[in-house]
This record gives C-alpha cells, structure tokens and sequence, in this order.
C-alpha cells in the first residue's frame, strides 16, 4: 500500500509533534518514502535529528541548506510528493495556509502542492472552536485540502475536549484509505450531473429549484483528486471552475442534461447522478417577454425525460450507478424504490428535515443506501467531507466487486 510512495509530513510547533517520531517509523516499516519539514517552532518540541534518523533523510527547515548557497526548492518539494500531510497543524500554520501567507519553507511548499494535501489540527479546545480557526478550516476544505478531525480527549493545558491531534495509527488509516481510492479509481472514466437546471417560460424567466451545486463539485473534485478521469455535467451555478483536469459541460435545462448525461454514458464506469433537475418543463416557451396583464397566469407543464431511469435502463452490469434522491418524507421508502425503479447500484439520501442538510447549506448528513438494502448513516458534515465518504463508499464497493 505504501510501497515507494512519496510522503511529505509538515510539522509545526505543538506538543503533539511527538507523535510525528511514531507515524514516520509505521510509514518507513511500510517502505514509504518521507521527507520532513518542519517549522522553527516545530524544533522545540522535538529534534531534527530523531525524525531524521527515522525517516533516513535530512530533515528540512530553510530555504537555503549551507553555506555553499545550495537551497531546498520548494517548487520541486511540491511536485515530488504524492500527498502532504501537515501533522501537527497548529492555528498559526492553518492560518498561514488559508490566507497564502508564505513565510517559511514548509508554508512555501504548501503553495508549491499539485498532490492532495491534508491537515492534522492539534490546539487547545478554545482554540479549536474560535471562529477565526473554523473558518480557515472551512476555507482550507474549500480549496480541496482534507481536514483530519481532532479528537475528543486530554489537552496539554490539562482541559478536556476537542483539539487533541489525531493518533498516528489513525493517520495511517486515513493514508492507507487515500492511497486504496487512487489505486482503485486511477483511469476510471467518471459521470457526474450537478446543480440545478432552469427550464424557460420567455426570453427573461425560467423555473429553477435552490441547487448550489456544492455537493456534485465536491464529488467531482475528490474523484479527480483520486486519479479519475471525471466529466462533469453541471447546471447553472455560482461556483468556481473546478480544477482544470475535470471536463466541465455547462448546461441549462433538463432537455439539455439528458442530452449532454447521454453523450457521456456509454463510455463511463461510474455514474454520480447528484443535480435537482426539473420534473416539469414550460410546454410553451415564448418567443418575447410575458406582459404582465392578468390577476391570474396559467403555465402549462410538461413532464421532463427521467435521466437517471433512462440511463439506468441501458446500464451495463460493469458500470456503477449513483443516485441522489431528496425527500421530505417516508425517506427511506422513497429513496429504495428508487434503486428498483431507476436501476441505481445505490443511492445517497439527504432530508429536509434534517437541520443543515439539503440546499443552500455547506454542510450535509447523508445515508447511503445500497441495492441489498444496506445503509450507512453519516453525521452532519461539511460537503468536502461527505464527498470523501461518498467516494469511499464507490471505491469500497469496486474493491469488493473486483475480489468476486
């Protein structure tokens, strides 16, 4: 599993930075290759020299390495790593990084990155839950980086809660999970529908639903991350293009998703269907602008194409099929019948009822529901969260079928 891979461990200056000496002696068991870095700060808590003695490598700190000039390119640094994991990640660090303040190699290597990147908090409980430090967090996730949740636990000021930094074994967990997903998602040609669509009634007014499209960029984006070649399908949405390496296909109506879904289909090997398309389209769009003349104005509609029961009904038995599905009552119920009746591999459940989820929000708590009835809860995340479980869940379900 780690075998030759590349692995950058960002450490800054917290007690917890001990337990970096631990997760580089599990990574090197593994055969991983390692390269620390560490901040000034980093070194009053544990030498340079323990952690380069374990990783077999001379630890880095500046940007220049002696006298002679030679200096540590950050830009490479960058390239060569596989993943970045930044481990402790102080307050101090984790703003740097959100705000693009680089003033040390470790902050300059972050900016240099082209491989995912992931942050290890570890601070005490006050500092954990101020609002500056969610925030950068939110805008870390924001720019595709993974946040490792601190745990719930004895803190070095001697208080109980929240801030403790996640515990080697569990970050090599959270490794071993990441590296599984590429190898398993590398190449794989990946469909994904997103937003809302907006069916016309004149020149100027359209019918549309609250979709942000938040969570089907999330998704795309992990699936890109992962190595997958990822098309997505997307609606009308004030969000910024995704990374490059996505080939993003705008849209507007129903008629116009299908019809872009289709031209995508045949080739792929998973499906996330996760846009609110219409069911119902103006069955007469005029030419000019409405006047508005009457007390009372009638819109005949005309039921859109069901894109997930039309692809579903050509799905081939290799492809993997994903459905969303909103509800507002009898959950469960609805969101199975729509496994049979579209024929989905298994589908992602969200609920108005429940607070934070559903449009508009940055965070979402999801079930997953599989086509043997099998469901997994999940607790109200961000969205950049729910589309790691999301994707873990497809990437799990592949390696299961693979081994049959």
């Amino acid at each position: 599993m780690f075998r030759n891979k590349k692995i950058i461990l960002g450490v800054s200056g917290s007690i917890a930075a001990y337990k970096i000496a631990f997760l580089t002696r599990l990574l090197i068991k593994e055969e991983a290759e390692v390269q620390i870095i560490m901040t000034q700060a980093a070194k009053e808590f544990i030498t340079p020299l323990t952690l380069a003695t374990l990783s077999k490598k001379p630890v880095l700190s500046e940007f220049v390495k002696d006298q002679t000039g030679t200096w540590n390119n950050h830009v490479d640094l960058g390239l060569w790593a596989d993943i970045i994991l930044i481990a402790p990640a102080t307050a101090h660090t984790l703003a740097k990084c959100a705000n693009g303040i680089c003033d040390d190699l470790l902050t300059a290597v972050y900016l240099s990155a082209k491989c995912p990147v992931m942050f290890a908090p570890a601070m005490d409980l006050d500092m954990y839950v101020h609002p500056s430090t969610i925030e950068n967090l939110r805008k870390l996730q924001s720019f595709s980086n993974q946040i490792v949740k601190s745990n719930f636990g004895e803190l070095a000021s001697g208080l109980l809660g929240e801030g403790r930094m996640a515990e080697p074994e569990e970050l090599m967990e959270i490794l071993a999970k990441h590296f599984s997903e590429i190898e398993m998602l590398k190449g794989k040609k990946v469909l994904i529908t997103a937003g809302p669509t907006q069916e016309p009634i004149d020149p100027v007014r359209f019918i549309s639903n609250h979709s942000t499209g938040k969570m089907g960029y999330a998704i795309a984006d992990k699936f890109a991350k992962a190595g997958a070649d990822v098309t997505l399908v997307s609606g009308q949405v004030a969000l910024k293009s995704p990374d490059s390496t996505i080939n993003l296909v705008k849209v507007r109506s129903a008629k116009e998703m299908f019809e872009a879904s289709k031209l995508y289909f045949e080739d792929a090997d998973i499906i996330v269907l996760s846009a609110a398309v219409a069911d119902y389209t103006p069955s007469v769009v005029a030419d000019k602008k409405i006047k508005k003349k009457e007390e009372t104005f009638n819109i005949e509609l005309t039921k859109t194409v069901d894109i997930a029961k039309t692809l579903g009904a050509t799905k081939r038995p290799e492809q993997l099929m994903v459905g969303f599905a909103l509800e507002t009552d009898n959950e469960v119920e609805n969101a199975i019948g729509k496994i049979k009746s579209k024929n989905l591999d298994m589908i992602v459940l969200n609920s108005l009822q429940n607070a934070g989820a559903g449009f508009g929000h940055d965070t979402n708590k999801i079930s997953i529901i599989k086509r043997d009835g099998t469901m997994i809860d999940f607790d109200l995340k961000s969205k950049q969260d729910v589309a790691v479980d999301i994707v873990a869940v497809i990437s799990e379900h592949l390696a299961f079928i693979s081994e049959q």
